[in-house]
């Protein structure tokens, strides 16, 4: 059985700039959202943005309301995306921004994001490098540090 990962809204947005929703697809994860993810996304859509609705995306309610802790430090999603994981027993989610890796962390989860899963993507021979990826996000508008991206690159021997 596939291991299950959370995903936020960010790394779905980031992956379908650059035109690897379908790769991603194909690693070794049962990936769920939280209707709240879901939701951010079909905004975005009503605002003119594409369409993002992998098949391979389940989406879960949460048990519970969002707990207004959380919510002070997060946006709606990253804070969905926690507290489904923790609902769930899910070790690992998938977050990009800094503030909802952190509340992750501090929360007991495995975090990975877009760079993460791109360089697992590679490593299984899913895409043949990951430095066109990165340039291509970059050129979206996505923003990385310099030293994180030597250090994914490092990782996957690039």
């Amino acid at each position: 059985m596939a291991e299950r990962l959370i995903i936020n809204t960010g790394p779905l947005i980031t992956l379908a700039r650059i035109d690897c929703l379908d790769v991603i697809g194909h690693l070794p994860y049962e990936f769920i959202c939280p209707d709240a993810v879901r939701r951010e996304l079909d905004e975005g859509e009503a605002e003119g943005y594409s369409r993002i609705a992998p098949d391979w995306l389940a989406i879960r309610g949460l048990a519970g309301p969002l707990e207004g802790v959380a919510l002070a430090a997060l946006d709606a999603g990253e804070a969905a995306v926690i507290q489904l994981a923790l609902e769930m027993n899910v070790l690992t989610v998938a977050i990009d921004e800094w503030k909802g890796r952190r509340a992750a962390t501090a929360s007991g989860l495995e975090v990975t994001g877009t760079l993460g899963l791109l360089g697992r993507a590679k490593v299984l021979g899913l895409v043949p490098a990951l430095r066109p990826l990165i340039e291509r996000a970059v050129r979206e508008g996505i923003r990385y540090h310099s030293a994180l991206v030597r250090d994914v690159l490092d990782a996957v021997g690039e």
